[in-house]
């Protein structure tokens, strides 16, 4: 599925959808659907679907393996504790980690032991890990193409934000040049939505907590040393957008998927960012 954003959409207006098939073939069909609001295209895509089992008997494979992580806790019974970042959208979500300094494993007459080396680990270099999966059960009414829509819905959640991550930087400021941005995206009615001024007090929280970190680390820089270069960045929006369903029997949108994202390029005004899902 490729996508392509042009323009802004507006929530409180319809969207028309042109779906053009391009191609029936006995392996693959291709359709391309162009989404329009005001006679003018705002978003496009290019999708292209396989038949199952369509490989062969014979065929190789292989696939990443998935990083040695453990599991978010579930709640018991009865407890009102949510899942940290949740919010109220239709998915919720948990840090699973950030690897931003290097490792060494070495063998020795003891076993395997890990070194760490000093110094952190270069931008394009530098991974996040997140938990994610959708609020609630998916209904077995709409088929395992359900669980795909809401995959497909999720990946581009925190996507984009690994560019700014990477390099220590908060996407905003402070939580009014966040709304200032969603103003110049969203209807102004939507700006009183609940579930923007919950996000608004979680991207607070979490900003917060990265900034009481860079602080702790200015801590320690000797007074003679010219301050450093402020960085800020402000508007980020998904130009191209491309998910390939690997291996789409394999999973369930309802139960936990590991993210991880990492950014080998930015410049120019733009970011490229890459993710894997287990």
């Amino acid at each position: 599925m490729h996508c392509y954003f042009l323009l802004a959409g507006d929530s409180e207006i319809p969207i028309l959808y042109h779906v053009e098939r391009v191609r029936d073939g006995r392996s693959y069909i291709t359709r391309t659907v162009q989404a329009k609001q005001r006679g003018r295209p705002i978003f496009t895509t290019t999708l292209s679907f396989n038949k199952a089992n369509s490989g062969g008997k014979k065929k190789l494979e292989h696939a990443s393996s998935m990083p040695a992580v453990t599991l978010p806790e579930e709640p018991g019974p009865g407890s009102k504790r949510r899942f940290e970042e949740s919010g109220g959208g239709p998915f919720e979500s948990q840090k699973a980690g950030v690897i931003d300094r290097q490792y060494l494993w070495c063998v020795g007459r003891a076993g395997d032991y890990m070194l760490t080396v000093s110094g952190n680990l270069p931008p394009q270099e530098r991974k996040t890990r997140r938990f994610m999966r959708s609020r609630g059960k998916i209904s077995d009414a709409g088929g395992h193409q359900a669980h795909l829509s809401a995959l497909a819905y999720m990946t581009d959640s925190y996507f984009i934000g690994t560019v700014s991550r990477v390099h220590n930087i908060p996407r905003f400021s402070s939580p009014e040049e966040l709304k200032k941005a969603l103003n110049a995206l969203k209807n102004p009615s939507d700006l009183d939505d609940e579930d923007i001024a919950r996000a608004l007090k979680e991207l607070k929280e979490e900003e917060a907590a990265d900034l009481r970190r860079r602080l702790e680390g200015a801590l320690h820089r000797v007074t003679t040393q010219p301050p450093q270069e402020h960085k800020e960045v402000g508007m980020m929006v998904s130009l191209d957008h491309s998910i390939h369903f690997h291996n789409p029997w394999a999973f369930r949108a309802d139960e936990w998927m590991l993210t991880e994202m990492e950014s080998p390029w930015a410049g120019e005004g733009r970011g490229l960012v890459l993710q894997k899902i287990w």
